[in-house]
């Protein structure tokens, strides 16, 4: 199969795409509430992703958020009927190459993008993200109601203009994306602020949270969090 899913907790999973190049590896995550799912990502899209999603109620409806609009966070959006994000890069999830760097992928990474194909006959060179328009947009304090749990929108700008991250405060799990990961944050890519992501980090500086699950690389916690950031600082002598 294409994608690779691990539970973390009753009711949560994570997913990725292990064959794609480790630049778009991303991690994606499934949370199944009492009254709906949040699919919270949705890599690079190479395959279908609803056929493998965990096994979900049938009758629950699915709320798709992206942290933003990034090729290998967008790849299946297009698959969901609710589709938010914020609205600094509605342009992306509608499909403006510029804003999801998706040529990158096609064509700058250095070796495959790939170290299988997604199906028999695929070209990459022919690819080509769906579009995937909001149908509601996101910004800093709006909330994702599941039902049982709720998780409150923090718009963390600096990776991307529109960079979100949600956050369930009853449970202290912070949902990412790649506003903030446990490895080089990217600043000097098309679309990235260096003052935008200074004011992000004075900001998770002195953020608490149980747990972090980034857009890359491995969960950390609170402790780590308020360190990487602090560490970012540090380097940008703020």
């Amino acid at each position: 199969m294409w994608y690779e899913t691990t539970p973390l907790a009753p009711g949560l999973w994570r997913l990725t795409e292990p064959a794609v190049h480790p630049w778009f590896q991303a991690n994606f995550y499934t949370l199944a509430g009492r009254d709906a799912v949040l699919q919270f990502d949705f890599g690079c899209g190479l395959a279908p992703l609803r056929p493998a999603l965990p096994d979900l109620p049938p009758d629950l409806p699915v709320i798709a958020v992206a942290s933003h609009a990034h090729v290998d966070h967008i790849g299946s959006f297009h698959e969901f009927a609710d589709r938010r994000g914020h609205a600094a890069e509605a342009a992306g999830f509608a499909g403006d190459e510029a804003v999801t760097l998706a040529a990158l992928l096609r064509n700058e990474v250095p070796g495959p993008a790939f170290t299988r194909p997604p199906a028999p006959g695929f070209d990459l060179a022919d690819w080509r993200q769906p579009p995937a328009p909001l149908t509601a947009p996101l910004d800093e304090g709006k909330v994702i109601d599941l039902g049982d749990r709720r998780f409150t929108v923090l718009h963390l700008p600096g990776h991307s203009p529109g960079s979100i991250a949600l956050f369930d405060a009853f449970d202290g799990l912070l949902l990412a994306g790649d506003a903030v990961y446990d490895d080089t944050l990217l600043d000097d890519i098309p679309g990235a602020s260096v003052p935008d992501y200074v004011a992000t980090m004075q900001r998770l500086a002195g953020f608490d949270c149980r747990l972090c699950l980034a857009g890359h690389g491995a969960p950390f916690d609170g402790p780590r969090l308020r360190q990487i950031a602090r560490g970012y600082l540090a380097a940008k002598g703020a």
